[in-house]
């Protein structure tokens, strides 16, 4: 199996972390990509440094004005008269102001608040670089599945929590959007992304919400207990031409391997009935066991279980790394999961 990595993710290195009210160190550091290397070297797999994004690739899932405003805010914000290192809002606006004609503002502070969900995405000086290379690796992988084959995608910084203009949840840029797109645009008529972070996929699900070329499937903890809380609900299925293209299979918090694997299967059922010719999977693995938060339960087994399970669509496939940030445990799922898929 193919793997793209890229040097350039250990250039974000976030710092600030806000967690029930409480600054904690952040998750989502360059440990987590040393930790999935160990993964793919105990495979026998060396992986490829892929070439970054064209501008116009990114903006295939992103707007422009969002992506000028990863590139350039750490500069601006850093010409606020004692700013802190990291952009991080302190405001965002509410559906009220939304309703009410919200606009973009034109500082760096109403910047930040209208291009981040949360406080869990602070951009740094190199969280662009990392990003582009994230999203390079993304494409690299649909690259080999638009052949025919599926690939790996060590992507760090993660991708699924950012919609087209704002990122979220330790995500920027949204790497299997663009795999997916990119899976489109070789030609692929109908492309599924299945999720299996515990986490839900909110900014894929945004992108594709009215589209019925891309179903979107996603497997997760109950949002009415967890990030990302307000959507991800099963009643959320697409809207426009897109009504019914989205599958939301959110699970009890701590649900272990028997339920979560029964959701994978009717994650697969659907991808079957979709008709799907190429398949995207935002592969996280904070939903072990073995995870910090413990949303849900799920055994090295179980990741094993759902590989083979996966692997038997026998389609081309992108897999992009998202969540799972026990660093000691993620190598060893990493090489279980894509050594079940090789067989």
């Amino acid at each position: 199996m193919q793997a793209f990595d890229h040097p350039l993710e250990s250039a974000h290195a976030p710092q600030f972390f806000l967690m029930r009210g409480v600054l904690r160190p952040n998750f989502e550091v360059p440990a987590r990509a040393a930790a999935l290397r160990g993964g793919l070297k105990a495979l026998g797999i060396t992986a490829e440094a892929p070439a970054l994004p064209e501008r116009a690739a990114l903006e295939r899932v992103h707007a422009p004005d969002y992506l000028d405003w990863l590139r350039d805010g750490p500069a601006e914000w850093a010409t606020i008269p004692g700013a802190g290192p990291e952009i991080v809002s302190n405001i965002h606006p509410s559906p009220e102001m939304l309703a009410q004609g919200a606009r973009p503002s034109t500082r760096a502070v109403g910047k930040a608040g209208w291009y981040t969900a949360d406080t869990a995405c602070p951009v740094g000086a190199g969280t662009w670089q990392a990003a582009q290379a994230a999203g390079g690796c993304a494409l690299a992988a649909a690259g080999v599945a638009a052949k025919g084959g599926t690939a790996y995608a060590l992507c760090r910084p993660p991708g699924h929590h950012a919609y087209a203009a704002r990122a979220g949840g330790h995500c920027y840029v949204n790497n299997a959007a663009l795999a997916a797109q990119a899976l489109r645009d070789a030609g692929a008529a109908r492309v599924a992304v299945l999720d299996i972070d515990s986490h839900h996929g909110n900014g894929t699900q945004g992108i594709f919400w009215t589209r019925p070329d891309v179903l979107t499937v996603s497997i997760h903890a109950d949002p009415d207990a967890y990030y990302p809380w307000f959507v991800g609900h099963a009643a959320e299925t697409g809207a426009g031409d897109g009504a019914g293209f989205n599958l939301n299979l959110p699970q009890a918090m701590g649900t272990g391997d028997v339920a979560w694997l029964e959701a994978v299967a009717a994650g697969i059922a659907r991808i079957r009935a979709f008709g799907a010719e190429a398949l995207v999977v935002s592969l996280g693995f904070d939903a072990s066991e073995d995870e910090p938060l413990a949303a849900l339960r799920v055994t090295e087994d179980g990741f094993a279980r759902a590989s083979a399970a996966i692997a038997a669509l026998g389609l081309p496939t992108a897999i992009i790394q998202e969540g799972g940030y026990n660093v000691d445990v993620i190598g060893g799922l990493l090489a279980r999961f894509l050594g079940e898929w090789r067989g």
